[in-house]
């Protein structure tokens, strides 16, 4: 009965009669609260519709407050079902949210404009479902990581989680491409048997999970510094109360902006249509990382995303950014401002999956051990022949043609060994792993170091519908239908370490030199306070818009890292090597993780050899900025 009162006030609505609308919502309302309780999702909904009645007549007050009822609602709802399911199912359940969360950012983009109650509305709506997965997913597996010790039975789902991890990986990377056929079966039985696996994790560390409340706005605003400012950016579809249908409900996306200082109302500004900027976003990323002419793309991005927001800035210096869709692939850093500056020299970035990430900084426990470098990498197994081994200029792939897993193949990194060196100087108790010591399973082995450095290649295979930029991109195309299509980022991103270029005739299964980000999710990082992977492509991935990148990065911070250097293309091997000494030098000095990092840019951008931003913004700082604590 609820369920026809509500629809014929939709029609009502649709019809313009509005006071004829308004009392079937409330009945319906009524009776959704009294048959199933006030914390049904179809309360929520009921609660909604009201909302958008409300918005569709221009009374902004009763809209607002009807759609938080609702939203809390849905909150809630949220952090129920998240205690349950593997990460895909978790993924899919809040796409359903679109709709609410395009709804609240744009009117407080449109009908609510200046509304302090709408803002702050529409930014605690963002900032509890961005990048909510990952959470969920990360609180998950530390969850249970504590209750190893404690418990066989969470010790036994553990290994069997990290064993198909570790399975998958072998089958792509290993296996010649020539049984097509029978992978595709096994690969999809394995990701099955993952699902199942993340699903149970979940189920058991609910088990140990205290109860939180839904975030608040207040909560994320007392973290942010004085000097900085949260921009926290989101892609939306505007959306019209007053249209007729469903198809013309909702625009085609954009981006928005909302500014939070430390203390105030937030304030929300429209960026722009999405494909206009994810083109430029794309072009000027591709300009950087070959060295072509940028200037006039990193103006025009400057004014679209930077400057709307700039009057919203005041005084900060410090930007805690916290980008969607296309925009998590650019530095922020080398856009430049109407000076034609660099924005590097006016403000430093700190990169975040969302402002929600302010809420764990901090918080993990410190029993961390010593600082691991892994460098030299020994790719072949066969160091007596490094004399006449040819060493690459690139931390990256070569081969780009080949789109095929089982075949890559990398050569030496000559600048890795002085980089080891250089930062073990400024690192004494740094724990170096070289040549054939830079194996998987060393790794796997390691109990949450305070530092890990990989000097290694890293790689990143896009998939077909994400190769917006081929030429760039090593890609998957579809001329070659002997290759295996592999739908999960996590197993198309990894680093290569020792024996990866013989990992076919690999006799440890456990062992074959590829170290997939699927797998880096497994490792103990738990008091990690920093990782760096000074290797190529290791920021990319697939791009989910409102959940981030998926790729290195963020297997990193389900693991259990506070922060990460990742660099966002191919990099120069001796470029690299200047820019990491440099850094490691400032960190020593005291300097926040970040600044330390971008000090050591700001000094490469002085010198003329590597004043490109190719060779200096390639690498972008995330999560926690505070200096390291001594160990």
């Amino acid at each position: 009965v609820a369920q026809s009162l509500n629809n014929l006030a939709e029609l009502y609505q649709t019809q313009g009669k509005y006071e004829q609308a308004e009392p079937l919502y409330l009945r319906a309302l009524t009776i959704n609260e009294k048959v199933l309780g006030k914390e049904h999702p179809l309360v929520a909904t009921s609660l909604n519709n009201f909302a958008f009645l409300y918005q569709t007549k221009g009374d902004i007050t009763h809209a607002t407050d009807f759609l938080r009822r609702g939203l809390d609602i849905q909150a809630q709802n949220l952090n129920l079902i998240f205690a349950t399911g593997s990460e895909k199912s978790k993924q899919s359940y809040i796409r359903t949210f679109s709709g609410t969360t395009d709804a609240t950012v744009s009117l407080s983009l449109q009908e609510a404009r200046n509304n302090p109650t709408a803002a702050s509305l529409a930014l605690t709506t963002v900032l509890r479902r961005k990048g909510l997965v990952l959470d969920a997913v990360a609180d998950s597996i530390q969850i249970l990581r504590a209750q190893l010790d404690k418990n066989p039975e969470t010790q036994k789902l553990f290994a069997q989680w990290l064993q198909v991890q570790q399975q998958l990986s072998a089958l792509i990377y290993s296996q010649p491409s020539k049984q097509t056929a029978n992978l595709k079966t096994q690969l999809e039985q394995l990701e099955a048997e993952r699902e199942k696996l993340e699903a149970a994790i979940s189920v058991k560390s609910a088990e140990f999970r205290q109860q939180t409340q839904p975030l608040e706005l207040a909560a994320i605003q007392a973290k942010i510094p004085k000097d900085a400012a949260l921009v926290e950016i989101v892609q939306y579809q505007p959306y019209n109360a007053k249209a007729k249908t469903d198809d013309q409900r909702f625009g085609k996306p954009r981006y928005a902006a909302a500014v939070l200082r430390s203390s105030g109302e937030p304030k929300w500004v429209d960026l722009g249509e999405a494909a206009e900027i994810d083109k430029l976003a794309i072009d000027f990323r591709a300009a950087l990382a070959t060295g072509r002419t940028f200037n006039k793309l990193a103006r025009t991005l400057d004014e679209k995303l930077i400057a709307p927001i700039r009057p919203l800035l005041g005084d900060a210096s410090h930007i805690l950014m916290s980008p969607d869709g296309q925009l998590t692939l650019i530095p922020f850093e080398a856009l430049k401002d109407e000076q034609d500056k660099f924005l590097i020299r006016r403000y430093a970035f700190s990169y975040l999956t969302s402002g929600r990430d302010l809420l764990r900084f901090g918080s993990n426990n410190n029993n961390a051990s010593a600082p691991v470098v892994l460098a030299d990498i020994d790719y072949d197994n066969q160091k007596q022949t490094v004399a006449s081994a040819k060493t690459s200029g690139s931390r990256g792939l070569q081969n780009r043609r080949s789109g095929d897993l089982a075949n890559l193949i990398f050569d030496p990194l000559a600048n890795t060994k002085d980089e080891a060196a250089a930062i073990k100087k400024v690192l004494p108790n740094a724990k170096l792993l070289l040549g054939k010591d830079a194996t998987e399973t060393a790794v796997k082995q390691l109990q949450s170091p305070s530092i890990l450095h990989l000097a290694t290649h890293g790689f990143f295979i896009a998939d077909i519908e994400q190769n917006l930029n081929a030429s760039l991109d090593l890609e998957l195309t579809p001329r070659q239908p002997k290759i295996l299509e592999v739908e999960n980022p996590l197993l198309r991103s990894g680093l290569a370490l020792a024996g990866f270029n013989k990992r076919k005739q690999a006799t440890n299964n456990d062992d074959d030199g590829v170290l997939t980000a699927l797998e880096i999710a497994g490792l103990d990082l738990r008091s990690n306070q920093l990782v760096v992977l000074s290797a190529c492509d290791t920021g990319k991935g697939d791009i989910k818009v409102g959940d981030g990148v998926y790729g290195l990065r963020r297997a990193l911070v389900i693991a259990g890292s506070q922060s990460q250097v990742l660099s966002l293309w191919q990099v120069n091997d001796e470029a690299t090597k200047e820019l990491m000494v440099k850094y490691y030098q400032n960190l020593k000095a005291g300097k926040g993780r970040h600044e330390a990092l971008r000090a050591a840019q700001l000094e490469m951008l002085n010198t003329e050899e590597y004043q490109h931003p190719q060779y200096w913004a390639a690498f972008v700082p995330s999560g926690n900025w505070t200096p390291l604590r001594d160990k």
